[in-house]
């Protein structure tokens, strides 16, 4: 799966983490139900350094189209609520 950080560029990573990857998005859903600032931030900098370290980073020249698109590190708590489905930034259909 591509997935592009906004601000950084794209990751390949692969299907056999997206367990994890949904762990971290269901807890920074949670915290943003909650308006937890704080939780909200810590949780969105452990996904992003997760796809980090999960991911193979793409050439900065190639154009993969991005199957998931998340926030830079630092987006505000209105600006990944803009970005949510129903599901969090990662849906929950997506294979794992």
């Amino acid at each position: 799966m591509i997935v592009r950080i906004m601000g950084e560029g794209q990751v390949r990573v692969a299907d056999s983490h997206l367990t994890e990857l949904n762990r971290l998005d269901d807890e920074l859903l949670a915290e943003m139900e909650s308006g937890d600032g704080p939780g909200f931030r810590r949780t969105l900098g452990a996904l992003l350094e997760a796809v980090r370290r999960l991911g193979e980073p793409l050439a900065d020249d190639s154009l993969e189209p991005s199957e998931l698109i998340l926030p830079s590190a630092d987006a505000t708590l209105e600006d990944v609520r803009a970005m949510l489905s129903d599901d969090g930034l990662i849906p929950s259909g997506t294979p794992d």
